[in-house]
């Protein structure tokens, strides 16, 4: 089979870009239940089209200033053109494994770029749908304001609703917080207010 003539990487990778499919997350997060494309999953899903239009790709370590970073390179050798990609290496732990994980995680970076390829941040997805949000500054200080006058201890209420600090409160429990709150207003306004007869009673005394 003939491959296409490309004047340059660009015209070459625009015709790779239409080549490639879906990226398929084919890997299992069990921190977070979910599913993510990993660095096989998208080399799965690039190296076809990319190879179809005389364009190869590899990666390297290159050491800078700051450290080190993983080069991802897009070669084609019919113009000598290419496109690179440097992400700086993170290593979470002074070892081999630790230094395979955050080149691992470079190189599917850096050749994500470098395709264009549409991929889910599934990692930050997931934190993110993790995360619950909280609520607003205004929020943050009727809730104050109603707990101290309901007298209830902020930590009592974060500890109620499984907020770390008052500030970071789910906003998604904030109404019935506040509900619960008046509500013990209430009962300690009612709790408080004097009986009739015993109104009556100072009354009188006092003629």
């Amino acid at each position: 089979m003939t491959k296409p003539q490309h004047k340059n990487i660009y015209i070459a990778l625009a015709a790779a870009q239409s080549e490639m499919g879906p990226l398929v997350k084919g890997s299992n997060n069990p921190h977070f239940k979910s599913k993510y494309a990993d660095l096989a999953d998208l080399v799965t899903a690039v190296r076809g089209p990319l190879n179809n239009n005389g364009i190869a790709f590899f990666h390297c370590i290159v050491r800078t200033e700051a450290g080190q970073d993983m080069r991802t390179v897009l070669m084609h050798g019919e113009s000598e053109t290419s496109i690179e990609c440097d992400v700086p290496l993170i290593v979470s732990k002074n070892d081999m494994q630790g230094m395979k994980s955050a080149t691992t995680y470079a190189k599917r970076v850096g050749l994500e770029s470098v395709t264009g390829i549409a991929a889910d941040d599934d990692d930050g997805n997931a934190a993110a749908k993790a995360a619950p949000r909280t609520i607003s500054a205004d929020q943050f200080i009727a809730l104050r304001d109603t707990a101290e006058e309901a007298g209830v201890p902020a930590a009592k209420i974060c500890a109620a609703y499984g907020a770390p600090t008052l500030e970071q409160f789910p906003v998604d429990a904030f109404d019935r917080a506040m509900k619960k709150l008046s509500a013990t207003i209430a009962a300690n306004a009612e709790q408080n207010q004097p009986a009739l007869g015993d109104v009556l009673a100072e009354a009188l005394g006092n003629e």
